[in-house]
Formats: structure tokens, sequence, C-alpha cells
């Protein structure tokens, strides 16, 4: 099984493709997508939009795991971070059949892939490293949280209660 990560923001889309066959994972690749701060709003999400849909294109995955949104205080990042998700998520839906695409809280992905739902950054990042036997960490943190999105996706943790339907 093919699954595509992706850690949504506004000015940095993380993405993470690994595959998983019988329980091993392998690394196929990562990265990120950007868009440049003084761009207008519709047109930053119409470029990530374009992106994801040039992703799914490219790496044909059979399933697209994607971070909800967590925010503590700043709304307004809340809000901008949470239009570029809905992008992602128009762009997945639009790409893919019904019953690929997938949603993890933070806490949800830490645990699959540490162990622990409250693990710092640099835990993730870490156990990214060893789970996909990479020789360095993962970077930018976007793309090692995409990655840790896809990981959780393959562990196979609560995937009925996050199916989009």
């Amino acid at each position: 099984m093919r699954i595509l990560g992706i850690d949504p923001g506004l000015a940095t889309v993380g993405y993470g493709v690994v595959d998983e066959d019988a329980g091993a994972l392998r690394l196929v690749n990562y990265g990120i997508v950007t868009t440049p701060a003084g761009m207008p709003l519709p047109s930053r999400l119409q470029a990530i939009f374009a992106d994801v849909q040039t992703l799914i294109s490219s790496y044909r995955p059979d399933a697209v795991a994607v971070e909800e949104l967590f925010f503590r205080r700043n709304v307004s990042t809340a809000l901008t971070v949470g239009h570029a998700r809905g992008a992602v998520l128009v762009a997945a839906m639009s790409s893919l059949d019904a019953g690929r695409l997938y949603e993890y809280t933070p806490m949800q992905v830490k645990q699959a892939v540490c162990g622990y739902g409250g693990a710092d950054k640099q835990q993730v990042q870490h156990m990214v490293r060893v789970l996909l036997a990479m020789d360095r960490e993962p970077r930018p943190d976007d793309a090692a949280d995409a990655l840790a999105v896809a990981i959780c996706h393959a562990n196979g943790r609560l995937l009925a209660d996050n199916t989009i339907r």
C-alpha cells in the first residue's frame, strides 16, 4: 500500500510518501510545497490545491492521510491553516475514489509513531528516522510530520474511525 501523508499549512505543506508491505515500511519520498507570504490568500489556496493534485498524480497513493488541525492560542493562525487544510482535503477528494482519504489528530499520530500521544517534535522525528531506516532525521519539520502521518496510517490504528466519506 502506498500512503501519502500530508501536514497542511498555508506557507508550507509537508508531504511524505511511504510504501507499506506486510508491516514493512519503505520511504519513497518526502518534502514540502510552499506558497509566498505576499500572495493573496485565494491564490495560495489554489496553489496548494494544484500541488496536492500533482503529488497524487505523481505518486498514485492508495490512501492519503491528513493531519487534523490543532491549535492552542493563535486563532488567526488556526483559521489560515484551516483554509489550507480545506484546500488539501478538496484536492484529495477530487483526485481519489471515496474512502481513501483519512484524518488523524496530532495525538493519534504521536501515539502511532512514538507510543506516546504527548511526544515532542524531536521524539517524532527520531522515530520517523528509525521506522523508515533513514540515515538522518527528516527535515524540515513539516515533511517529518507528514511522514509521521503516513506511518500512523500504515500502522492501521483506528482506520475505520478516520475515513472521510
